[in-house]
């Protein structure tokens, strides 16, 4: 159990950021145990072959066999939204003897592995050279999906603060998460760390969106601000693919064409992407979107350069 205790200062302070570099990270765990993550299997699935031309050798031992991952491979984000390159340049800056420490906390219960047990500056520069291939490969190619519902998330969690505070807050960001008057406690498998009591002290919090963790993490240093990382909202929908027929009842009441996007739109997604699914104009699926958000039945919100439409809670019941 981590035990955060935040004065009125942390929560004016408590900040949300997205990191690629961590998605790369993390996104390596459905590979290496994929029963524990039955979501990410298509594609796993649609990537396995670019990922075996990589290094795996050294991307399959990421993570220890018990799960642990060393602590430098997940710098704090530098801002709200980062770029892959900014992060990696983070990354190289690590010092060696972080990145031999970290490893060896990582894998204090087991042997490490060759691939890791070298000059520290040689492996973390041979990291980062497999994360930029693994990038291009396996991550570049379907950023735009990802980031679209991170972003969504980050959204849906900064209203969730301003209307409803942070008892709101931190009620839904994750079944391991319990708020009580200042206190933010989080629960950790058993074993995997011990008990800790953090005094935030004003440095503020830092919440961040992950689209392939089952459950909240956290990372902790004595100086900089706390971190918890969350499961973000819409990953299972991540990797559908199909063309989703709305209900009998629905399609008659709204017809095929929106009762068809309103069943998609279970996860966060853009105008662009939606076209791309069917494999229709963007400007169809405009007049249509602009006519279930007219209705009540779409919730929508601009990240950067885009526009978010997911799901209202009135489109929710209509489904039902």
């Amino acid at each position: 159990m981590f035990e955060f205790r935040l004065g009125v200062q942390d929560l004016a302070e408590t900040s949300f950021g997205m990191s690629p570099l961590f998605e790369l990270v993390f996104s390596v765990r459905p590979r290496v145990f994929p029963a524990k993550h039955p979501e990410h299997l298509p594609w796993v699935r649609e990537t396995a072959a670019a990922y075996a031309r990589l290094d795996v050798e050294l991307l399959d031992v990421l993570f220890a066999p018990h799960g642990w991952l060393p602590d430098f491979l997940t710098p704090r984000p530098n801002g709200i939204v980062t770029e892959i390159a900014d992060d990696l340049a983070v990354l190289r800056r690590t010092p060696p003897e972080v990145v031999r420490r970290d490893i060896a906390l990582a894998y204090r219960h087991v042997p490490v592995p060759p691939v890791l047990s070298g000059d520290p500056a040689a492996v973390l520069d041979r990291m980062c050279a497999a994360f930029e291939a693994y990038w291009d490969a396996c991550i570049e190619p379907y950023w735009a999906r990802m980031r679209a519902v991170l972003e969504a998330d980050l959204a849906h969690r900064a209203r969730r603060l301003t209307f409803g505070g942070a008892a709101a807050l931190f009620a839904e960001l994750d079944d391991r998460i319990t708020w009580t008057e200042g206190l933010v406690r989080l629960a950790v498998p058993s074993g995997l760390a011990p008990e800790r009591v953090v005094e935030v002290a004003g440095r503020g919090l830092v919440l961040v969106p992950c689209l392939f963790l089952r459950g909240a993490v956290s990372m902790i240093d004595d100086y900089e601000p706390p971190l918890i990382t969350y499961p973000a909202r819409g990953r299972g929908a991540l990797w559908d693919h199909a063309e989703p027929e709305g209900p009998g009842a629905l399609v008659e009441l709204i017809g095929a064409p929106r009762a068809r996007l309103l069943v998609m739109l279970a996860a966060p997604s853009t105008t662009t992407e939606l076209a791309r699914r069917l494999d229709v104009t963007p400007g169809a699926v405009s007049r249509h979107l602009t006519a279930l958000h007219a209705a009540g039945l779409l919730n929508r919100t601009r990240a950067g350069r885009s526009v978010l439409y997911m799901r209202s809670p009135l489109g929710d019941q209509l489904i039902r």
